[in-house]
């Protein structure tokens, strides 16, 4: 299928143009199997303009050390678990990585609390299984099956969401490169190019966690949030600019400082604090990550495109801010309405602001 008829390409599709430039650039060793190298992936991944001036989208904004330990590790027989709080775009990071190192991003494991042991080892094609009974061509390969078969990177998403015994199915995966089959008497080894990427959430710390044995397959690096409030504006704005234009949204591009705002309501609210430090704040339960302010912000440009005058302003958001901030009827009602009072009406600049979000009924929220 190509990007233009479905709802949400892959990161190879999306950005195969880029893709194609650099690797027709490129001019660096390839570890086996890759499609770039090291050096390309990171330029992938964090932006740029080539000697020709052909421009290379950013899709991470953040350390590039953080990127370059990513990528080095994948250069290694290391498998790579992201970890992070929410919203740190480690599942968009590790799509990314996917696509650049072997251009294809689909070979996932959604982990969950019923993710089952034969997705991530195999399963059974059972009406070839009744009718031969057990053979290879009735085994149905599991993502990372695939990639060992094929020397490409598998996801593992939410690792800690998944019981522990099957996370510990990918201990012998990882230690030793191959997937037994006893129920065939053979076992499948992976092939150069082969790794996997993990994501973890640090909100899941004792859920499911992690066998030592396990941890001690991983390389673990640690996505931060963004660092500073423009930092996190510049990710707001362009992910949002790029999800309007994927739905094609009638509305025009979100002003800066909406963005702004919304970014600095949210990281208030996390810290606790104005940024002026003068004020202190209760802090709602919910996370209030950076992709929910891009949710924010893009449920908004829907609003106005289709009620509105096409223009985000504080009509738009005061809805779902709203949404965002108050998850627990009672405490974060509470911290919603302290912060209006204490904050959001004090600033001239957030009139607007303020009458739009009292304007909301928060009688369903009490």
């Amino acid at each position: 299928m190509t990007s233009e008829i479905v709802l949400r390409p892959s990161a190879e599709q999306q950005y195969a143009a880029e893709l194609s430039v650099l690797a027709a650039v490129d001019d660096r060793p390839k570890p086996p199997m890759w499609k770039l190298s090291p050096q390309a992936v990171v330029r992938y991944v964090l932006g740029g303009e080539l000697p020709d001036g052909t421009a290379i989208t950013p899709k991470y904004v953040g350390d590039r050390r953080i990127v370059e330990v990513a990528v080095a590790t994948l250069a290694t027989d290391r498998a790579l678990l992201l970890v992070g709080v929410p919203g740190t775009a480690k599942s968009w990071l590790s799509e990314h990585l996917a696509a650049a190192v072997s251009g294809d991003s689909t070979l996932v494991v959604q982990g969950t609390a019923g993710t089952s042991e034969e997705s991530v080892r195999y399963g059974w094609n059972y009406a070839r299984l009744i009718a031969e009974g057990p053979s290879e061509a009735a085994l149905v390969p599991s993502p990372i099956l695939r990639a060992m078969r094929t020397g490409a990177v598998a996801r593992v998403e939410e690792l800690t969401r998944m019981p522990s015994e099957v996370q510990d199915s990918l201990i012998t995966v990882l230690s030793e490169k191959a997937l037994p089959v006893p129920e065939l008497n053979f076992q499948v080894q992976a092939v150069p190019g082969f790794s996997v990427i993990a994501t973890a959430n640090d909100r899941d710390r004792g859920v499911n966690q992690m066998s030592s044995a396990l941890a001690r397959r991983f390389n673990t690096v640690v996505l931060p949030p963004p660092a500073t409030e423009d930092a996190e504006v510049e990710i707001v704005a362009s992910r949002s600019a790029q999800l309007g234009r994927a739905l094609q949204l009638p509305a025009e591009p979100p002003a800066l400082e909406e963005v702004r705002r919304v970014v600095r309501v949210f990281r208030e609210l996390r810290n606790g604090s104005t940024v002026d430090g003068r004020t202190q704040l209760k802090k709602p339960s919910g996370s209030l990550s950076t992709a929910e302010a891009i949710s924010v912000i893009t449920s908004g440009m829907a609003l106005a495109a289709h009620f509105g005058d096409g223009r985000l302003g504080a009509d738009e958001l005061a809805s779902g801010l709203l949404g965002a901030v108050v998850k627990d009827r009672v405490s974060d009602t509470a911290a919603w309405q302290e912060y209006l009072e204490a904050v959001v009406k004090e600033r001239p600049e957030w009139r607007d602001l303020y009458r739009a979000c009292q304007d909301h009924d928060l009688a369903g929220y009490a």
